[in-house]
């Protein structure tokens, strides 16, 4: 494959200093996904949050800018920590905590973090028939057992610590744009029929990925099936630069001589729990074409690996 290589005032009244995500193994068959989304490490990653939430540390992050949510946003994600769906990939441990960036970046227990992305050709559940650019198998020839409706698509509602984790893949990536996740914030909102009803948005987002690591897991399978120009984190219409505020995450490969076993991903997202996001921020994010599916999933019954979760 080749590629284009090349203010708010925040109250300190308390703060919180994150810690990263937790521990991953495993491969790219389902005996690897089991044991890479393992959380054999929960309970010393909790134990570390709880001590950090205390913490006298006087740092406090600053507010991160709502961007656009992009054109491939369904509403009825299910509330499920594993959204792969049987969907090949580099398996990636998503961790995120969400604080109150107003507040001295204290956690908002018992936000919504809804997450959604494209699978590792380019696609989104829904919008299947969108092309992702450059040249790459139709989505239905990966022969996944994934709900074409909801699969890489899902929400986790953050404990008392402020943190949500997530099992899913690492993206693909489609023209134009580089290779990233899409996240919404909610408060106010309660889980219902096994999705996430009413409240409010308070950040529309996208979490990025360092160039040199996305490139490598685009060499492997199946990613390296969709070849053509990828777009570098400086050439994209959303990220701006700003490094961990504007979504660049902390990756960690589980095996640093064989990228394949998977990486775990961490990022604090700073919030202000009173604002409202229209998910009309800045940047593009591409059209889907206009013969693709729009608006929410249908109400008959998901596969069983499209069932919610914790």
């Amino acid at each position: 494959m080749t590629g284009n290589h090349r203010d708010k005032t925040i109250s300190r009244r308390r703060a919180l200093a994150v810690t990263g995500g937790t521990v991953a193994a495993g491969g790219l068959v389902a005996a690897g996904f089991q044991s890479a989304f393992a959380d054999t490490a929960d309970t010393t990653a909790d134990a570390d949050a709880t001590a950090s939430a205390t913490s006298t540390s006087s740092e406090c992050m600053t507010l991160m800018t709502s961007v656009t949510e992009g054109p491939y946003y369904l509403d009825g994600a299910l509330v499920r920590k594993d959204i792969t769906e049987g969907k090949a990939g580099v398996p990636l441990t998503l961790r995120l905590t969400v604080v109150d960036a107003t507040d001295g970046c204290t956690p908002v227990s018992g936000a919504a973090v809804e997450i959604w992305h494209c699978d590792a050709w380019g696609y989104y559940s829904g919008y299947t028939t969108a092309n992702p650019g450059g040249s790459a198998p139709a989505e239905s020839e990966e022969g996944d057992s994934a709900n074409d409706q909801t699969y890489l698509r899902g929400y986790q509602i953050a404990n008392a610590n402020g943190v949500v984790k997530f099992e899913t893949i690492f993206p693909g990536w489609y023209t134009p744009r580089t290779c990233h996740i899409h996240v919404k914030v909610h408060t106010g909102g309660e889980k219902e029929d096994g999705t996430y009803e009413g409240g409010k948005v308070n950040y529309t987002g996208q979490l990025f990925f360092a160039d040199d690591i996305a490139e490598e897991i685009f060499t492997l399978d199946p990613y390296a099936k969709h070849t053509g120009s990828y777009t570098v984190l400086a050439d994209d219409m959303v990220y701006d630069g700003g490094g961990a505020s504007s979504g660049l995450l902390t990756l960690k490969a589980v095996h640093k001589k064989d990228p394949s076993k998977g990486y775990k991903g961490s990022l604090t997202l700073g919030v202000d729990p009173d604002a409202e996001s229209t998910g009309a921020g800045s940047g593009g994010g591409g059209t889907p074409p206009s013969d693709a599916p729009t608006g929410t999933p249908p109400s008959d019954s998901p596969s069983p690996s499209a069932s919610a979760s914790s």
